[in-house]
């Protein structure tokens, strides 16, 4: 009897590509990756790369953890992902709330996912009633906001927009920009880096070192533009991460320099990889050698000579399947040392919220919360000096813009997300997505979903 070639390890929901009716799909292993096996009954069977790497897919469930209720908008009538949003059925609360303030942009990304030219810009009456609805659908609790476009920076009411969402008191507030402004405008730079006392970042594009590779991604070479950012925002002490789309093929070989880059500069904090989409204008072309979280993470691996592994990442417990993360600890200048090599971040999942956790202040105020209270037994014991060989706990006494200093002096992150498109839809993941769209029309959106099948129709 002849065997299958792979291990089938489940059932699924996926999309045809073709004619995108919901249809049966399998999660298999073959050669060591994940792939899903999509049977359209009036198109045929397509294999779609899900993850490079078959065993942290494997590994990743024993990270997951229920999802966290939010308000929902629509009702359950066609079946996801045709009913958002959100719908009743979806499993995951809003951990990062995007505006759009405008499809304006300065740039003509070949790769843009919002397909963003020359466009419009929503009024501050529409903004304040987006911020608003957003802080209301998650009870009052909404913690992450990100400004976007377009490229928000063109927004004649930028400034007003960032104060405004500074005064609705979220948690965290980041402003996606490709940069230019940032480099040709210091008092624009000035101006906003007095709005906010903490909890505010800078979402900075940053692809590549190379001019041919920046011009086929940004349609130009803007690394000067980029550095030029980078020392603005530096003088005026405005945390970065940097956030770089990777493409197999064209820069997927710089992720190891970007790395090493991003934790040498002043101000920066983090950088966040997103392998390429194919939704927007993102050319149709290499999807089956596509770029994967995890070929990003050994790619990252390779590329740093070890100096951070593919073990020193976890899957995203709000968002397993399509969210990475990893915090590292300045040992010395130019030295760094995983946090995760010292936390069994499993025995904590129920101190951990389910949210995208920003800065390492934040994991050592879920951990060692509970941590005090346990009494001195002697695994707690254990865990207290784990705890405390990564972060002092008097740091948390201290004020606050000290505990922010010493995080940003000492820690840095490192995320990996991966957004689903028609190829790669596998509908469990979709459920669990947490980066929500909130529409003008007051509805929150999956990410991938809107950019597969509503922005547009909007």
């Amino acid at each position: 009897m002849n065997e299958k070639e792979y291990l089938f390890i489940e059932a699924t929901i996926s999309i045809c590509e073709k004619c995108l009716e919901r249809i049966n799909a399998k999660i298999i292993l073959e050669d060591g990756s994940v792939f899903i096996l999509k049977n359209c009954l009036k198109h045929g069977i397509k294999k779609e790369l899900l993850e490079k790497d078959g065993q942290y897919y494997l590994n990743r469930k024993k990270y997951d953890k229920p999802g966290t209720k939010c308000k929902t908008q629509t009702k359950i009538k066609n079946g996801c992902p045709f009913d958002c949003g959100l719908c009743p059925d979806h499993e995951q609360h809003t951990c990062i709330g995007l505006i759009e303030v405008t499809n304006n942009c300065d740039l003509g990304c070949p790769l843009c996912y919002a397909n963003s030219n020359e466009g419009d810009f929503l009024d501050l009456k529409k903004i304040e009633e987006m911020m608003d609805f957003y802080i209301d659908s998650e009870y009052g609790n909404a913690e992450i906001l990100q400004i976007s476009g377009g490229e928000p920076t063109t927004h004649p009411q930028i400034v007003e927009i960032l104060k405004l969402a500074s005064k609705k008191g979220f948690k965290y507030v980041m402003l996606n920009t490709n940069g230019i402004r940032l480099a040709e405008d210091i008092e624009f730079v000035k101006k906003i880096s007095n709005i906010f006392s903490n909890g505010f970042e800078i979402y900075l594009q940053f692809d590549s070192f190379s001019a041919e590779v920046l011009k086929k991604i940004r349609g130009r070479d803007l690394l000067k533009i980029k550095n030029k950012a980078i020392e603005n925002l530096a003088k005026y002490n405005i945390p970065i991460t940097l956030v770089a789309t990777i493409e197999n093929g064209i820069n997927d070989n710089e992720v190891g320099e970007i790395v090493k880059f991003g934790m040498n500069q002043k101000m920066i904090r983090g950088i966040n990889f997103q392998p390429v989409a194919f939704f927007g204008r993102m050319p149709r072309k290499n999807i089956t050698k596509r770029s994967t979280l995890t070929g990003i993470l050994n790619d990252i691996e390779k590329q740093t000579n070890k100096m951070i592994k593919t073990d020193n990442f976890i899957p995203l417990p709000c968002d397993i399947d399509r969210v990475a993360i990893s915090f590292f600890k300045r040992i010395k200048e130019g030295k760094w040392k995983s946090v995760m090599d010292d936390i069994e971040i499993e025995t904590y999942l129920p101190n951990i919220k389910n949210t995208l956790t920003f800065t390492m202040e934040d994991i050592a105020k879920d951990l060692i919360k509970p941590i005090f209270s346990c009494k001195g037994s002697g695994g707690c014991m254990n865990s207290m000096k784990k705890m405390a060989s990564i972060i002092d706990p008097k740091i948390l006494l201290q004020s606050k813009q000290k505990r922010v200093d010493y995080v940003n002096d000492n820690f840095f992150r490192i995320t990996v997300t991966s957004f689903v498109d028609v190829y790669n839809f596998d509908i469990k993941s979709v459920k669990k997505d947490c980066v929500h769209i909130i529409t003008p029309d007051l509805k929150k959106m999956p990410f991938s979903t809107y950019n597969m099948f509503y922005r547009d129709k909007l």
